[in-house]
């Protein structure tokens, strides 16, 4: 990257810093107390040395880096345009990663490797990928394009363009929905609930079927289910 290249990139991060962070009041806030702003402007000096051949000096730029904002990003990472690093504590970003335009990270991710392999072993983030606080990609995988996910998730295998994934391992539990930009965290679907709330119903049914009068609970519901005879205050 040359100076210009810099200079495109940190703007198009501050301006997207601004677009998405409620709580960013000024592009001066953004650049002198925001981590994950500090980060990607010190991953990219850095990493224009690392594209020059200096190394050495790279790696001192990226160290000094994640000593300040507690973001590690190597200097060999590819990373994009309009990225937004929220709060950045604990992200760590391998060598051989590709982070497409306008993706977003939260803090606690790793984008990292599984073991002693050579080559592309860090994961590429098409654009506009949303990595929710504590997510591990593992490996050379690719995540599609405007997908998502969840928070905590462990993502070891491919991910489709328009996804939603969450748990441990991570599962693609909504494929081509819609485009990921608002941000949210938690409007996820939940297949485990799902799964207890199927359970739950038709459990439900075999006890009406089989004349069975009894207190019925269970986490699926989103208030107590009382029956009548516990209604009458009875044990």
């Amino acid at each position: 990257m040359n100076r210009k290249e810099i200079k495109e990139a940190k703007l198009a991060d501050l301006k997207r810093a601004m677009e998405l962070d409620p709580a960013a009041e000024s592009e001066w806030q953004i650049k002198h107390t925001y981590a994950g702003y500090k980060a990607l402007c010190g991953y990219r000096k850095a990493h224009a040395y690392w594209e020059k051949g200096n190394k050495r000096l790279a790696e001192l730029i990226s160290k000094r880096v994640r000593k300040q904002t507690n973001v590690e990003i190597h200097p060999g990472a590819q990373i994009g345009k309009g990225i937004f690093i929220d709060h950045g504590a604990g992200i760590v970003i391998g060598e051989t990663t590709i982070i497409g335009d306008n993706c977003i990270i939260y803090q606690g991710v790793t984008l990292g490797g599984t073991g002693k392999q050579t080559g592309k072993r860090h994961p590429t983030l098409e654009e506009d990928v949303q990595v929710s606080a504590g997510a591990k990609i593992l490996g050379n995988i690719t995540i599609g394009a405007h997908s998502k996910i969840g928070a905590n998730s462990v993502v070891i295998k491919d991910v489709p363009p328009y996804s939603t994934v969450v748990g441990v391992p991570g599962r693609v539990v909504k494929s081509y929905g819609e485009r990921v930009a608002d941000m949210d965290q938690i409007k996820l679907p939940d297949p485990i609930m799902e799964e207890f709330k199927r359970v739950h119903k038709k459990l439900e049914e075999i006890c009406k079927k089989v004349g069975v009068d009894a207190n019925v609970y269970s986490i699926s519901q989103d208030e107590y289910i009382i029956s009548e005879f516990d209604q009458e205050g009875n044990d």
